[in-house]
């Protein structure tokens, strides 16, 4: 893995802050974008911009072509059994969502959603909006000594009501990755159905369909490379066969009279209106820019710059690091202890060091830890050891500055 041919291409990198290069740790909340995906949606805005699936012409052809190409390119990244299992969404928020409005019509007074402490918002407020709705209760899964979640609580939350589990593959904030495997195996058996939330897994290891065999599976192509705006619902396809549309407009209908609508098949039937047409063939491209690195090599790149890190924070007094590195992704939250987190993260931006402070919506888990937030830093394919060491330095002068 070469990885400074990596940064190579990725424009942002070259760019200067506050007369300092830039070392930017904060993939967790987006990714910066190679050139080539900034190519492609200048090329299409510039020569083949046209609206898809409706027009008869050349342009418009060429377009549904390559929206369509892109369907494919994302089911065969997730290895799901059809593109037809993949519903385009402005991201996991919007698919989240999704679920809860069309699949959730299914549910019932007293029935029961588990999910977990560990969870972004946007895989906790569905829920509970829908809990209102349908008077459904909401139970959390917490954790244990080691802030992994705790699966025997787990199963003592599983019964005969519990009609979805819906987790995290990956901690935004901790990077804790818990054993999804285990959590599913337990649902399925006990005839819940299953959501993933997969925005921050994606880009750090290989996910599938087929083995993973969970019914809903989310993530935002921001963070895997790839424009903002623009993410992917994956669901069986008789549970999208059964599911109402999330919204109603064009492109979703297969005939509308005076009298009634006829909605079209999945995946269109989810898809009103005009798609972000652009950032749909950004991701196609991302995916395929991530693909020529193997997966092995970003496993391994990743894991040595968390081990770096941890290994050099320990030198540090003063500072507390959240969760342990037992199956972590690249994402370290912590504390300097008696500073704030944002004045923690002000100064390291002035050393053009680029982190995320605060809850990073993840409320119910500062509750939890009792902490009103952390300052969180985020390694990826286009970070290398001199950045970490940067961060540390960085982390060392802060504490100088505030304590």
């Amino acid at each position: 893995m070469d990885v400074q041919a990596i940064k190579n291409a990725f424009p942002a990198l070259k760019q200067k802050i506050y007369d300092k290069p830039l070392v930017y740790l904060d993939s967790a909340a987006t990714t910066l974008k190679p050139l080539s995906v900034i190519e492609k949606v200048t090329k299409y805005y510039t020569l083949e911009n046209s609206n898809v699936h409706r027009g008869a012409h050349y342009l418009s052809q060429k377009a549904t072509e390559e929206f369509e190409a892109a369907r494919e390119i994302v089911a065969k990244f997730i290895n799901a059994k059809s593109s037809n299992e993949i519903i385009f969404v402005r991201g996991t928020t919007e698919a989240i969502n999704l679920v809860a409005s069309s699949y959730g019509q299914s549910l019932n007074e007293g029935d029961e959603i588990i999910i977990s402490i560990l969870e972004h918002h946007a895989n906790i407020v569905p829920w509970h909006m829908l809990g209102v709705q349908k008077k459904l209760k909401v139970n959390f899964v917490h954790l244990n000594s080691a802030l992994e979640l705790d699966i025997e609580e787990y199963k003592k939350l599983l019964n005969p009501k519990v009609k979805l589990v819906a987790l995290t593959g990956c901690s935004n904030t901790l990077g804790t990755r818990p054993d999804i495997e285990a959590f599913l195996k337990l649902a399925k058996a006990n005839g819940s159905k299953t959501l993933i939330d997969g925005a921050q897994l994606v880009s750090q290891k290989t996910v599938d369909m087929q083995k993973l065999d969970c019914d809903f599976f989310v993530f935002s192509g921001h963070k895997l490379f790839a424009p903002t705006g623009i993410g992917v619902l994956y669901a069986k396809k008789e549970l999208l066969d059964e599911m109402p549309p999330y919204q109603g407009g064009g492109a979703m209908i297969y005939d509308v009279n005076e009298e009634r609508t006829l909605f079209n098949q999945a995946p269109f039937k989810f898809e009103a209106g005009t798609p972000h047409i652009e950032g749909v063939l950004g991701l196609a491209e991302a995916i395929k820019f991530f693909n020529a690195i193997p997966m092995k090599a970003i496993e391994t790149h990743e894991e040595n710059l968390l081990n770096l890190f941890m290994a050099e924070i320990k030198n540090i007094p003063d500072v507390t690091v959240y969760g342990n590195l037992k199956n972590k992704g690249s994402i370290v939250s912590f504390n300097l202890m008696g500073a704030h987190h944002s004045d923690v993260a002000q100064i390291l931006d002035q050393q053009a060091i680029a982190v995320r402070s605060g809850h990073h919506c993840t409320q119910p888990l500062m509750k939890y830890l009792k902490i009103p937030g952390t300052v969180r830093a985020s390694f990826s394919i286009y970070n290398d050891e001199e950045d970490v060491m940067k961060l540390i330095a960085g982390i060392r002068k802060t504490k100088d500055l505030l304590l």
